[in-house]
């Protein structure tokens, strides 16, 4: 009888255990899935910042280059 009885008790105890292990399982992987979001997340956004800036500078050395050429060429037309 004490025999099944700490049978039982040791199946009870490693019944709790698989589930304690079950359950820091996925906290883990949910954890790692968020940190892997979250990464995904932050390079979207240098990446985009870094289109942004380049795009910003384009356009504005465009600008420039545009505005002088198109004033040089004003200038020789009306010499």
């Amino acid at each position: 009888m004490k025999m099944r009885q700490s049978l039982s008790h040791f199946e009870r105890a490693l019944e709790a255990e698989t589930e304690i292990d079950r359950n820091r399982r996925e906290a883990l992987k949910r954890a790692a899935e968020r940190r892997a979001r979250k990464r995904t997340i932050e390079r979207h956004t240098r990446e985009g910042q870094a289109r942004f800036i380049l795009l910003s500078i384009t356009l504005t050395t465009t600008a420039i280059v545009v505005s002088i050429l198109m004033f040089r060429l004003l200038y020789v037309l009306l010499e």
